[in-house]
C-alpha cells in the first residue's frame, strides 16, 4: 500500500521492550516507531500494536475442506473461510498444512492435496485472502504411498516447510499404547479385531517404509531449501536423527528431554498454543509451560485453533514471561525459523503487517481489534 499512515498513542511491542508512542508506516512498510504521542493519526487508545502472527503448523484448512467423514467442501470456499478465521486471530502470514500419505486415519487420495495448492494459489492471485498463505507438507513417512503424495509439489514455489512424521503404534507421539488405544481404537469405535489389524498394518508400514522415506524426503527437501521439521521426536536419539537430516524445526516434542536436545543443537522448538491455553497436552505428552519454564520453547503454534495463537503469549506473561519474549513465540522467531527475514518485528524496515490487540488486565482474553497486511487493512 502506497502513501503513509500514522497511528498513536499506543503500546509498541518491539523484540526487547515495549515502547508507548507512535508508529508512521509508509508504502507498506515500517519506516518509523518514536516515543509520545502524535497530534495527526490514528489513536490508538493505548491498544497494543504487535507484529502479524505468523502460523507455522495449522491444519485448520483440512477441517473446512473434509468438515465431516467422507464430505468435501469446495475447496475455494473452504479456504476463504478458514483464511478469515486466520486473520481475524491476527495471523497475517500463514504456513497451511496439506497432509501427504493415505491410511486408515482418512488420509487424502493422490491429486486432492495438489488440487488444493491449485485451489490457494488461485485464491491469492485473485486477492480473495486476507493473510500471506504458504505451504507446509505434513508427509507421513510410513505410509506406502508419501512418495506418490509428494512428487506433485517438488517444484511448488508456495513450499517452504516440510515435516516428517510417523504415527504408528510405539513411534513418537505415541509411545505407549494406553494414549494409542485412546486415540485411534476409542475414539474411533473400533472392535478389539479391528483394532488389532489397524495397530499391525501400521507397526509393518512404519518398520518397511518409515527410514527410508524419511531420507528421501529430506534429501529432497535440501534441493529445494524446504525448510526441514521433525515431528513429535520423544528421545535424544531422535534428535540426533533429525540433526543428522539437517532439521530445523523441531514440532512438539513429547518429552522434556526431546526439547532440550533440539533446542541445544539449535534446532527452534515448537510446541502448540493450545496445549500452553489448556495448561495441557490433548495427548498426554509433556505441558509447552513446562518448556517454557525449562527455557527451551521457541515457537507456538495454533496447531487447531487459530485464536490460540494470540491468547497464548498473554497466559505465558501472566505467568512472569517477559511480554515481549513471549509475543516473539508467535512472531520473529518462527519468521527467523523459516527463512522470513522481512517480518516478524516492529522495526523500521519490516514489512508492516502488524495487529491492534487490547488487553484490560491479567487473565482478561485478548481482542484483536485490526488487522494489516503491508500496511493495508484486511481485518
Amino acid at each position: 500500500m502506497t502513501g503513509e499512515q500514522i497511528y498513536t498513542n499506543a503500546a509498541i511491542i518491539r523484540r526487547d521492550a515495549v515502547v508507548h508512542g507512535t508508529l508512521v508506516v509508509r508504502d507498506g512498510a515500517i519506516a518509523e516507531i518514536a516515543e509520545g504521542r502524535s497530534e495527526k493519526g490514528i489513536d490508538c487508545e493505548g491498544d497494543y500494536l504487535l507484529p502479524g502472527l505468523i502460523e507455522l503448523h495449522t491444519d485448520h484448512l483440512e477441517g473446512h475442506y473434509s468438515p465431516r467423514p467422507g464430505v468435501r467442501w469446495d475447496r475455494t470456499a473452504a479456504i476463504q473461510a478458514h483464511d478469515a478465521q486466520v486473520a481475524a486471530s491476527g495471523i497475517t502470514t500463514v504456513f497451511d498444512c496439506l497432509r501427504l500419505g493415505s491410511d486408515e486415519e482418512g488420509g487424502f487420495e493422490v491429486g486432492e492435496m495438489r488440487a488444493m495448492a491449485d485451489a490457494l494459489k488461485g485464491a491469492q492471485t485473485d486477492g480473495r485472502l486476507r493473510a500471506d498463505h504458504h505451504i507446509h507438507l505434513r508427509c507421513e513417512v510410513s505410509a506406502p504411498d508419501v512418495l506418490d503424495h509428494f512428487e506433485p509439489f517438488q517444484h511448488e514455489a508456495m513450499v517452504r516447510l516440510a515435516s516428517l512424521m510417523d504415527h504408528a503404534p510405539g513411534q513418537r507421539q505415541f509411545q505407549t499404547m494406553e494414549q494409542y488405544i485412546l486415540y485411534y481404537k476409542t475414539k474411533k469405535g473400533m472392535s478389539d479385531d479391528a483394532f488389532d489389524r489397524f495397530v499391525e498394518k501400521r507397526r509393518h508400514n512404519s518398520a518397511t517404509h518409515a527410514d527410508r522415506h524419511r531420507r528421501i524426503l529430506a534429501e529432497r527437501c535440501a534441493e529445494r531449501n524446504i525448510t526441514l521439521a521433525s515431528h513429535d521426536d520423544a528421545t535424544a536419539e531422535h534428535v540426533a536423527e533429525a540433526c543428522d537430516l539437517g532439521t530445523r524445526l523441531a514440532e512438539f516434542p513429547t518429552s522434556l528431554e526431546a526439547a532440550r536436545s533440539s533446542h541445544e543443537t539449535g534446532m527452534s522448538v515448537l510446541m502448540g498454543a493450545p496445549n500452553v491455553v489448556r495448561g495441557k497436552s490433548h495427548s498426554g505428552n509433556i505441558a509447552a509451560t513446562d518448556l517454557a519454564d525449562a527455557g527451551v520453547l521457541d515457537v507456538l503454534s495454533s496447531d487447531y485453533v487459530p485464536i490460540s495463537l494470540i491468547t497464548a503469549p498473554f497466559v505465558l506473561h501472566d505467568r512472569g514471561m517477559a511480554l515481549s519474549d513471549a509475543i516473539a513465540l508467535v512472531t520473529a522467531t518462527p519468521a527467523r525459523a523459516v527463512s522470513l527475514d522481512d517480518r516478524g518485528e516492529m522495526q523500521p524496515g519490516k514489512r508492516a503487517d502488524f495487529i491492534r490487540v487490547r488487553r484490560t488486565g491479567e487473565g482478561d482474553m485478548p481482542l484483536v481489534r485490526s488487522v494489516w497486511r503491508q500496511g493495508a487493512r484486511v481485518a
